[in-house]
């Protein structure tokens, strides 16, 4: 049986494998005390929160909006709303903060009338890494879990 970890495989011309039939890649080690690191590009965990606020609206419509942008982007995790304002928050998958930030700052504008959301502006951004995350919650403070998932009132 023949082993290659997925992508390493160097390619020639029309995307064939540059090595002959039946020869295997040598396999290379890492050096006793050598540490592992991950590449720098590879997408991250993100945890965002989303406020937008605006012209007073009906709390039906507004409740009715969020449920079809979850439906239509179940990484949706939960949304909070009031007539004025909501909060919306979600794991994005980013290779850095930059990335995370503006998926972030097109969601509610690109969505705006595919799920009906009201003409609202982004009050507020907050975009933190999945460790720091994970250590507020563990300190105590941050925002809490979101629990339970879906949308609700403030």
């Amino acid at each position: 049986m023949r082993r290659v970890r997925p992508g390493t495989a160097s390619r020639g011309a029309g995307g064939a494998s540059s090595r002959a039939a039946g020869e295997e890649r040598a396999l290379t080690s890492v050096a006793a005390g050598d540490r592992y690191e991950e590449p720098e590009d590879l997408p991250r965990l993100w945890h965002v929160t989303l406020s937008v606020s605006g012209r007073e609206a009906p709390l039906k419509e507004v409740r009715r909006a969020l449920e079809q942008l979850a439906h239509d982007h179940p990484f949706l995790l939960t949304s909070r709303y009031a007539t004025d304002h909501a909060e919306i928050r979600y794991w994005e998958e980013a290779r850095d903060l930059h990335d995370a930030a503006a998926v972030a700052l097109r969601l509610w504008g690109e969505h705006r009338q595919s799920a009906g959301l009201p003409p609202w502006e982004i009050v507020g951004l907050e975009v933190i890494d999945r460790e720091t995350y994970h250590q507020r919650i563990a300190e105590g403070y941050g925002p809490l879990p979101a629990t339970p998932v879906g949308v609700h009132p403030f």
